[in-house]
């Protein structure tokens, strides 16, 4: 006698801060992609389903790594197999680092699919394309990402490199006119990461609350740390996400979080690699962020918003 499936009680009882389906990298050791985004997630109250966009041993930047890549075609599968058993509902769809233009136009039918289900679907995305004037993907997928992504996109977090890419905008006056462009074209939040000016980084913060309205702009300077991280940017978007739903109108507030909460795990990395004698200066470091978990679910607000006038 087959019996009926229990309820999936994530859907039954939703929780207040909600349901997010986050497509990523994942590696078997280390924190990036996916293994950097869904622990921070959870800490914050969500309700995470991972989709490993990759599984490798370990991230790209040691010297070998090994693994297999899912095309389009696998993502739909997985797709297909979750609206088949009526498991596509979610408040919220995040992505990271996407390797093939196959791959990211599945990822944009995958937001039609999720908001044919959930038209309130908020989709956060990062769109990895490179960084320091370094492009890290196939030429033709900024394409994608300016015409396809970025008009279907509810929040987006470039770093400054990505938001020229997808602009042709930079410094700090012209990082909010990016923003300014990048609302006229879809996305609500902007959040560039990291922007430098006069050697100084900051991030950019633009939340354009109705459309054809001025946006609220901040910025909050970041002290520079002097070492090379990995999975940085996704714990950063990870965070944006899971504050900025609990502060939806204040996306100020959420940065301060998020920033606040990344620069602890970074200087708690640092110092531990200190600790084991290894000079952090010498090559790419594997983020703390197991043992950073207070630092995500109740951060000291070290870093403050400053707002354009």
């Amino acid at each position: 006698m087959s019996r009926a499936a229990p309820p999936i009680l994530s859907l039954a009882l939703p929780s207040e801060t909600g349901r997010v389906l986050s497509i990523q990298s994942h590696t078997v050791q280390g924190y990036v992609g996916n293994k950097s985004a869904v622990f921070p997630l959870q800490l914050l109250g969500y309700d995470v389903d991972p989709i490993n966009s990759v599984q490798f041993s370990n991230h790209t930047g040691y010297p070998t790594f090994k693994g297999q890549v899912l095309n389009g075609q696998q993502l739909w599968e997985l797709i297909e197999g979750l609206e088949a058993n009526d498991l596509l509902y979610y408040t919220h769809l995040l992505t990271g680092y996407i390797g093939s233009v196959s791959f990211l136009n599945t990822v944009l039918r995958v937001v039609d699919k999720l908001r044919s289900v959930n038209p309130k679907l908020t989709y956060v995305c990062d769109p990895v394309m490179g960084d320091e004037g370094k492009l890290y993907i196939p030429q033709e997928l900024v394409t994608v990402y300016r015409e396809k992504v970025v008009p279907v996109a509810s929040m987006l977090t470039p770093n400054q490199f990505e938001a020229e890419l997808l602009t042709g905008i930079v410094s700090e006056r012209d990082g909010r006119e990016a923003c300014n462009k990048l609302h006229d074209a879809g996305p609500s939040k902007v959040v560039i990461t990291s922007i430098s000016i006069n050697g100084d980084l900051r991030l950019i913060g633009s939340h354009q609350k109705e459309k054809g309205q001025v946006p609220e702009q901040f910025k909050i300077l970041i002290p520079k740390i002097p070492a090379y991280f990995t999975g940085t940017g996704d714990l950063m978007t990870a965070l944006l996400l899971g504050w900025s739903n609990k502060h939806p109108d204040n996306l100020d507030k959420a940065a301060e979080l998020a920033v606040s909460s990344l620069q602890a795990v970074l200087q708690r990395t640092v110092n531990d690699y200190r600790s084991a004698e290894f000079d952090p200066q010498s090559s790419s470091l594997e983020i703390r962020l197991i043992q950073s978990q207070d630092d995500i679910r109740n951060p000291q607000v070290n870093f403050k918003a400053e707002r354009f006038d």
